[in-house]
Formats: structure tokens, C-alpha cells, sequence
């Protein structure tokens, strides 16, 4: 099976807001005018995952001043209610927004695929991190006896499996601690996400943050 990954297109909107509507159940797609606001803003950050042609796989993403969020931000807040107008072209941070794979080709390297494409952009632009609220879609059915931070804590250490969060460990990510109320349409991480972090070791600070290349995906269409 061969993946394709390339930037998101307008044409592409129909079968992303199908895609979500598929895999999480609870939580809203987006709407046409957000996806617009999107691609508006940071075209370069929108990534799409092909299989033979089929839409099977995106990652949203957009650049912030993180200081202005740390440890206590929402969903909401970082991406000013999903209009997306809290991207800022100078920001040293790419924050992945979303994440969205077809369950039925989970296991076959999608997921992967879409966070090297946003590591690749992350050095391209010269930004110091990937920062992203992770869900923790086992955690529901734990709540009652631990909190959300013993259950991220017993993952960590293998007592427990998280399909989420031990896969973005096992993309080089570091969990940083437990965003409350992160996301309330989350029922099952019960509105919680861990704040992972991914530090790019090529990072240059004496140098500003520099446009994404245009040959950096090549299969762009």
C-alpha cells in the first residue's frame, strides 16, 4: 500500500468533513467557512493522506505564539473557537489542531505519514516545536477510578494502552501534563488531552521564521 501525502485543497472539504463526521462521533465536524478560513490563512499547514486516490487521512495545523497559551489553554482558545484567526504567520510554534485517519486503514502507517509531514514543515520553517492536545479516547473507561493524570501517567509506564497517546510517544512526542477541559464535545477523554510537545534539534533561533517551500512537497497538485 502506498501513501500519499499532500496539501489540502477546497475540493477536498466535502470528504473532510465526512471523515470527521465518521471517526469522531461526538465532536462536530468542521464547517465549509472554517475549512476556508484554513486554507486562507496557512494552506501549507493542511495536509491530506491518499490511498489509490481515496481520501483516507488528514492533519490540521497552524502556527502560535505560545506563550500566549501554556499549560492552561482550551481548544477553543488556541484556535479562537475553530475560526482559526489565532494563526500568526511569525509564530515559532506549529500547533497540530487535528489529526483525522479512516478507521478502516488504521495500522497501516497513515498516521505516521501525517506527522513526518508536519515535522518536515516544522524544520522547513525554521519553528522550534510541534505542540498539540493529544485526546486520551481510553480514559473514559477509567475515570471513575483515577484521574486523567494517573491514567496518562499508567500509559507512560505500559500499565495501561492508550491508542493515541502511545502513538504519539512512539512518534518522538513528550507528554507535558493534562489539559482540563480541553475539549467538552471529548466524551471519551471526558474533555481532557495531554499537552505533548516535539522539539526540533535543527531549530535556529537567530533566524526568523522562514516560508514554507514551495518544492516541499512536490506531489502538491
Amino acid at each position: 500500500m502506498s501513501v500519499r501525502i499532500r496539501h489540502m485543497l477546497r475540493s477536498d472539504v466535502a470528504a473532510a468533513i465526512a471523515l470527521q463526521d465518521r471517526v469522531y462521533r461526538s465532536i462536530p465536524p468542521f464547517t465549509p467557512d472554517q475549512f476556508d478560513s484554513l486554507l486562507g490563512r496557512f494552506p501549507d499547514g493542511q495536509f491530506v493522506a491518499e490511498v489509490d486516490g481515496k481520501f483516507v487521512g488528514m492533519a490540521i495545523s497552524l502556527l502560535v505564539l505560545w506563550d500566549d497559551y501554556s499549560l492552561h489553554h482550551t481548544w477553543d482558545s488556541v484556535t479562537g473557537s475553530c475560526e482559526f484567526d489565532t494563526h500568526d504567520q511569525n509564530g515559532r510554534t506549529l500547533y497540530g489542531a487535528e489529526v483525522c485517519v479512516d478507521m478502516n486503514y488504521r495500522g497501516q502507517g497513515i498516521g505516521h505519514a501525517l506527522y513526518e509531514a508536519r515535522k518536515k514543515l516544522c524544520c522547513a520553517m525554521n519553528l522550534k516545536r510541534i505542540i498539540a492536545g493529544g485526546r486520551l479516547p481510553g480514559y473514559h473507561k477509567h475515570a471513575t477510578r483515577m484521574s486523567p493524570e494517573e491514567y496518562a501517567k499508567r500509559v507512560i509506564w505500559g500499565d495501561l494502552h492508550d491508542e493515541v497517546l502511545r502513538f504519539q510517544l512512539g512518534e518522538g512526542f513528550n507528554y507535558c501534563g493534562i489539559l482540563h477541559g480541553y475539549l467538552s464535545t471529548d466524551v471519551e477523554s471526558i474533555g481532557n488531552a495531554t499537552l505533548i510537545v516535539w522539539l526540533n534539534k535543527d531549530y535556529d533561533p537567530s533566524l526568523p521564521t522562514q516560508p514554507a517551500p514551495p518544492e516541499l512537497f512536490k506531489e502538491r497538485p
